[in-house]
């Protein structure tokens, strides 16, 4: 039966939790005997820990990763099974059936083999039972590599994810800046337009009351211009070219307001 552990909440991170893991069993004295399959999502490989080797399968499910060990203890039980069955049989008789010529070395075993089942048993018994604790250290040692790789894994995502936070964080205060900038220089604008259109009013009037008006509305439509200038400016969010434009049309209002106010100066 094989041994199945999860890797939990590292899916994101298959290649990086595989290669750590690969590091931190060889450091353990692993080593990777066979790479079957390797892809961005699934790896295959046969794996020897001291006297015990397996195959290793690592895969993405879910949010997880998935690590199947499943332990190879045929060759060790089948031999351990064959020397308990000579066991059983009687190393002398075995030896005597080819010194008498009676049977070949070969012929012997497989007569020991087949008429020694309790010493066969015993051995093969003795074998799984030696294998399994084997196994299960190993198991024991993939377990805890496991956990350490997804503790580290972990740390790793909540480090991007505070990142990703403070990038977040950092997006929306500059959206907050922008939108309070774009509205001071929209209230900029809009009084500056409310005081172009009174100042043209008065032009207007003075000009049907017979007033000279050559002066004031000569700054009066600079003004305008200017705002026009400040308003295509604010519409490409060039800020740095809004408040120049605005306070040189504010300053030609005022001129317009004296020049309205004081007729004498033209």
């Amino acid at each position: 039966m094989p041994f199945i552990y999860f890797g939990q909440g590292v899916s994101s991170q298959y290649q990086d939790f595989t290669e750590r893991l690969m590091s931190h069993l060889a450091l353990k004295g692993t080593e990777i005997t066979k790479h079957q399959a390797l892809s961005p999502y699934t790896a295959t490989m046969h794996v020897k820990h001291t006297d015990e080797e397996g195959k290793l399968d690592i895969a993405v499910e879910n949010e997880n990763v998935k690590v199947t060990y499943a332990v190879d203890r045929a060759r060790r039980e089948v031999s351990k099974g064959v020397m308990g069955a000579i066991a059983g049989a009687g190393l002398g008789g075995v030896l005597g059936n080819v010194l008498r010529k009676d049977q070949g070395l070969g012929d012997a075993l497989t007569g020991a083999l087949g008429g020694a089942a309790a010493g066969g048993a015993y051995g093969a018994n003795d074998a799984y039972q030696e294998s399994k604790n084997e196994r299960t250290n190993f198991a024991a040692v993939l377990a805890e590599t496991i956990k350490e790789v997804e503790d580290e894994l972990q740390y790793v995502i909540q480090g991007q994810a505070e990142a990703q936070n403070a990038l977040r964080e950092r997006a929306r205060e500059k959206m907050a800046q922008e939108a309070e900038k774009t509205e001071e220089f929209r209230g900029l604008l809009e009084d500056l337009y409310g005081r172009i259109l009174s100042v043209q009013e008065e032009v207007e009037l003075a000009k049907n009351e017979g007033g000279t008006i050559a002066k004031p509305k000569a700054r009066i439509d600079r003004a305008e211009a200017l705002y026009r200038e400040a308003q295509a400016a604010f519409e490409k969010k060039d800020y740095m070219t809004i408040r120049p434009k605005v306070t040189a049309a504010q300053n030609m209002v005022d001129k317009a307001q004296e020049a309205l106010s004081d007729p004498g100066t033209e």
